[in-house]
């Protein structure tokens, strides 16, 4: 029996880049990778669930901030190698700079600028290691 999972093309680390999407909006939120059994999870749970490149381990997105993604849907692209997740993002915040989107920075006269404000101070929910 198919599961579907092995149409996708993972990269050689076995990743495959998977985009967030607000659903409401079309409002592109961030940007993470996941792996077979991040997606698995992903697929059993209805809730976003990554791969952590710098932590090498499975980051299930408000997992620590409660900012968690319901995904709507998900399509994958013609050549197999992307994801996008339609989502719905639970307390409006994506970015882990307390940010309602990790694209928050827009390139205007030669310079980045902050295009979004915080809506929360990521101290009041993230622990201090």
């Amino acid at each position: 029996m198919s599961s579907g999972l092995e149409t996708i093309k993972w990269d050689e680390k076995g990743l495959v880049a998977a985009v967030a999407q607000e659903a409401s909006t079309g409002r592109v939120l961030m940007l993470a990778w996941m792996n077979q059994e991040s997606l698995q999870a992903t697929l059993d749970s209805g809730f976003a669930t990554y791969w952590s490149r710098s932590r090498s381990r499975l980051w299930r997105k408000g997992e620590e901030s409660g900012h968690r993604q319901r995904v709507k849907s998900m399509e994958l692209d013609c050549d197999g190698d992307a994801l996008v997740l339609q989502v719905e993002q639970e307390g409006g915040i994506a970015c882990h700079t307390g940010r309602h989107s990790c694209f928050y920075r827009k390139w205007e006269d030669g310079k980045w600028l902050e295009s979004e404000p915080v809506v929360r101070n990521p101290d009041e929910f993230y622990k201090a290691p």
